[in-house]
């Protein structure tokens, strides 16, 4: 009898689902026909485990090319235009408020419905203890488990749309319609809740994962203070944290969505909270065993240069299952898709007829200038590198082998770069490492080749880079292209938060809750052990001898900006700049700089090097939050659109 009455909320959660996220007239029409599934789902262990995983399955697609709005919604990588590509539409300015891109609110568009996602778990944590044949142990660990799953969808949805309508519990079967029509909640609410409900789960999770045969990819300790403080650090940001923007945004009967207030205490409470949650993350990961990754080759019979090793230990960071930096990957999104779409076609010339690689993924020149000179310090601020003759065109000595193909004509751009330039980016010219060729001293490793007639050229209209340059990052380095279509991958799950992304964080969070010199001297200290990793000096060293604003550290403003980029470079094509400079409110800036690329119809050396335009990118401010879908707006009388829209 006790499930059955707790079943009874199941008819009219579909309701409020059509209601509030679907548009339906009549829901109050809808009958229930899962009750007997719900009542069967919680009498045994194994099908209550079942319903822990469906609960499990509305995880984000985070490595899918169609299914994560950063990877191309912002400006990282371009595709080519004719895709289809859902975030690559907003990314153009194509957003809409009928059938929204993206639409995580119903479920559309090439999101997951994260609110069917919410309800899954409140029918979970509803029903988990009606299960018999379970020890409260096990049960306690699967209710942090959903209640973890619960936050998380909640976060999704808010750095998506800002105030969002908080599903706290099913609604009973005798709610009144009123009842259903439920408005959104202020923002610092919904950080609130979505803290609370960490909190709440946080002492039930394991400390890691023992059984990593079957369980790899579930929620743990470490996962939940990372994410919180993810979470602390969003709501800090100046997107949510007095935003004047939205003043006057509010719900029909006067209530506020938004504190507009631009100083004061609160503000810089929010951070200082922020960078408590971050140290407590990171305290906890390296108590049990997480570090900053470094490559150890196993199977080389050849020593690596000390370049290569460098390079391995930044893609590797990203490519390696399960090393020591990944807190969190999503075992439900494998990366085989992104390692095509960022693979050049006739990379290995010998199977250049090979469709089983896309190479779709281009970053464009702005992100490629973002990347610092090997002195570590931006291009425009190196004194020692001649920013204005990047487009000529060099051939590359003996000293550029590890990097560049010797005696191959390429762009002054491509030389004197960071460590974490060659790791990240293919480019013409640019040697590619791996993909079965391991001896980095030998005549066979691959390189690119792709100006007009070359193997890598725009020769497939659909599958080509459009800007001359490939996102290598994400490419494991054991991938191996084969005969006829086939692309061997090792994949790998997609990391959610690694510890240099929680490095970052806490520094960004130290510098902007304190301007002191003791609070940049913490900062730079997480910064610096990201740059030792990759190659570089500290910050202070190289701004001192390399660059033309020497003192640029010493100040909170200063330390902001090489913070910010240091995070752009470390996380490029992760998926985070994308949430970045629309919570640094910096996207109106960044995302209304033309994106640009080589002169692709060019055959030789000199034409193909010039800028050419590929999209005029645009930006406004109504583009920093989704609009939900008209037809929610139009059932629900108690819910307003985002500013704007």
């Amino acid at each position: 009898m006790k499930i059955k009455i707790k079943n009874r909320t199941i008819s009219v959660v579909m309701a409020f689902t059509a209601i509030l996220f679907g548009g339906c007239d009549k829901f109050l029409d809808v009958t229930p026909d899962n009750v007997a599934t719900i009542d069967y789902a919680f009498r045994l262990r194994t099908a209550a485990e079942s319903f822990l995983f469906t609960c499990y399955s509305y995880m984000p697609s985070h490595a899918a090319t169609g299914g994560n709005p950063a990877l191309f919604g912002a400006d990282e990588c371009w595709l080519v235009p004719t895709s289809g590509n859902q975030s690559f539409a907003i990314a153009r300015g194509y957003q809409r408020v009928v059938n929204p891109y993206m639409n995580a609110w119903q479920g559309t568009a090439g999101c997951k419905d994260l609110y069917q996602g919410i309800r899954d778990c409140n029918v979970f944590l509803e029903n988990i203890d009606l299960v018999p044949d379970m020890t409260q142990s096990e049960k306690n660990r699967w209710s942090a488990e959903v209640k973890f799953l619960k936050a998380y969808y909640h976060f999704y949805l808010v750095r998506m749309y800002g105030p969002i309508v908080l599903i706290r519990e099913n609604l009973p079967v005798d709610a009144p319609p009123d009842a259903v029509r439920i408005p959104r909640s202020p923002v610092d609410e919904c950080f609130d809740y979505i803290v609370s409900l960490l909190d709440e789960a946080y002492s039930d999770l394991p400390e890691r994962i023992s059984n990593e045969v079957q369980e790899s990819g579930r929620i743990t300790q470490a996962i939940n203070l990372s994410l919180k403080a993810k979470v602390l650090i969003t709501a800090a940001s100046d997107l949510f944290n007095g935003n004047p923007d939205y003043k006057g945004f509010a719900n029909r009967d006067g209530t506020l969505l938004f504190d507009t207030e631009t100083g004061g205490n609160e503000k810089l409470l929010k951070w200082q909270k922020a960078a408590e949650a971050c140290k407590a993350a990171i305290d906890f990961c390296h108590s049990i065993g997480h570090q900053l990754y470094y490559y150890r080759p196993a199977f080389s019979s050849t020593a690596l240069t000390d370049s290569t090793l460098i390079q391995m230990n930044i893609r590797n960071a990203v490519c390696e299952k399960w090393n020591s930096e990944v807190i969190w990957a999503n075992t439900n999104s494998m990366s085989g898709g992104i390692q095509s779409a960022s693979t050049p076609r006739g990379l290995d010339p010998v199977l250049s007829s090979n469709t089983g690689t896309q190479g779709s993924m281009a970053p464009p020149l702005k992100i490629i200038e973002m990347f610092y000179s090997e002195n570590g310090v931006p291009l425009q601020e190196d004194d020692s590198w001649d920013y204005n003759s990047r487009f000529r065109v060099m051939a590359p000595g003996e000293s550029e082998a590890v990097y560049l193909k010797q005696g191959y004509l390429t762009a002054k751009m491509n030389f004197h770069r960071e460590p974490r330039y060659y790791a990240d980016l293919g480019f013409d010219g640019g040697i590619w490492y791996g993909q079965g060729h391991y001896d980095d001293k030998g005549s066979d490793l691959l390189y690119v080749s792709c100006k007009r007639g070359q193997p890598a050229a725009a020769i497939n209209l659909a599958a080509y880079s459009t800007t001359g340059y490939w996102s290598k990052k994400l490419v494991h380095f054991q991938s191996i292209i084969g005969a006829g279509n086939t692309y061997a991958t090792e994949n790998y799950p997609w990391p959610i938060i690694r510890l240099a992304d929680l490095y970052l964080l806490y520094a960004e969070a130290l510098n902007e809750a304190s301007d002191s010199e003791a609070a940049r001297s913490e900062a730079l200290e997480y910064v610096d052990m990201i740059r030792q990793r990759a190659g570089l000096q500290p910050v202070r060293i190289s701004w001192l001898n390399y660059s033309n604003n020497p003192n640029k550290p010493a100040s909170q403003a200063g330390l902001r900006e090489i913070i910010r980029r240091e995070r752009t470079i470390e996380l490029m094509f992760e998926g985070q700049r994308f949430w970045d400079v629309r919570r640094w409110k910096t996207a109106v800036e960044e995302l209304n700089r033309p994106i640009t690329g080589w002169d692709l119809d060019q055959e030789t050396a000199e034409g193909y090097y010039r800028e050419r335009l590929v999209y005029e990118q645009t930006f406004t401010t109504r583009d920093y939050l989704w609009p939900i879908n008209e037809d929610c707006i139009l059932s629900n009388s108690n819910l307003i659109q985002n500013p704007g829209w």
